[in-house]
């Protein structure tokens, strides 16, 4: 006995095709993982204040492109709503550098 053939099987669809557009579009989010890696370079190399400074301002950076870009220009960047990224990215971000600031370097005195 044969069956009669059906579209019940779900057909399989390919990846999207990574293009130099959808690349660029990612912006955003190329520019703050930039400024995490310089600033895991620092802390990596002792430098842990300017690492930590620096990741508290690529923080406020990402809040302050979360709150100018429209959903669709943040891209990958936007993963709540606008205001708690926002909120939670400043708050990570102003945490951070009080961090940085209030901590005294070790073995100054």
């Amino acid at each position: 006995m044969t069956r009669p053939a059906t579209d019940a099987r779900p057909r399989r669809t390919r990846p999207a095709r990574v293009s130099w557009a959808n690349m660029r579009a990612q912006w955003p989010l190329a520019l703050v993982l930039t400024g995490v890696l310089v600033s895991l370079g620092f802390v990596m190399f002792e430098r842990w204040r300017r690492g930590a400074f620096l990741l508290g301002i690529v923080a406020l950076g990402a809040a302050a492109l979360r709150a100018v870009l429209s959903d669709e220009r943040a891209r990958l960047l936007a993963s709540r709503t606008k205001a708690f990224d926002v909120l939670f990215l400043a708050g990570i971000g102003g945490v951070v550098l009080w961090l940085a600031v209030s901590v005294d370097s070790l073995g100054t005195g």
